[in-house]
C-alpha cells in the first residue's frame, strides 16, 4: 500500500458543506492512515468593518476546532488543529505547503462562497494556488 496521501488538511467552516466533507475526510484517512490536519481560518476584517462578526470571535472558532476533532476522534481518528488569521485560500494554501500536505480536502461551497462571487471564491482560489492535489466534496 503506497502512502499516497500521508498528511490530510481539511479547513473547516460552520457551513453544511464542511460537515458533508467530513465524512469523505473521514474514509480517505482511515483508508491510507493519513495524518489529519484540522485548520480553521479567521478573515481579518477590512478596518473599515463596523463590528467583529460574532461567528467569528476566537471562542467560536476554538469550539468549531474542538468539535471538529471530537467528531473525528469518535471515528478513531487522531487529529491536528491549526487556527490562522488571514485571507482563507491562501492562508490555505500557505498552511498546505508549511505541513507538507499532500491532499486538501474541502466542501465546494463554504468559507465564504457566495452566488455571485462563484468565480473569485476560495474554493477556485484554492484550485488554482495549491501546493498540492485539492478534493472538492460536492
Amino acid at each position: 500500500m503506497t502512502e499516497i496521501f500521508k498528511t490530510v488538511l481539511f479547513p473547516i467552516d460552520q457551513s453544511r458543506e464542511t460537515r458533508e466533507a467530513a465524512d469523505v475526510v473521514t474514509n480517505v484517512v482511515k483508508k491510507y492512515s493519513s495524518r489529519l490536519v484540522l485548520l480553521s481560518v479567521v478573515e481579518e476584517p477590512p478596518p473599515d468593518a463596523p463590528s467583529p462578526d460574532p461567528m467569528v470571535s476566537p471562542e467560536v472558532v476554538a469550539k468549531l476546532l474542538e468539535n471538529a476533532q471530537s467528531l473525528f476522534s469518535g471515528q478513531g481518528i487522531q487529529s491536528e488543529i491549526l487556527e490562522r488569521r488571514g485571507k482563507p485560500a491562501f492562508t490555505i494554501c500557505d498552511v498546505a505547503d508549511e505541513i507538507g500536505a499532500d491532499l486538501i480536502i474541502m466542501g465546494c461551497r463554504g468559507l465564504g462562497l457566495t452566488e455571485e462571487g462563484a468565480d473569485d471564491s476560495v474554493t477556485t482560489r484554492v484550485i488554482n494556488l495549491s501546493p498540492c492535489p485539492v478534493l472538492i466534496v460536492p
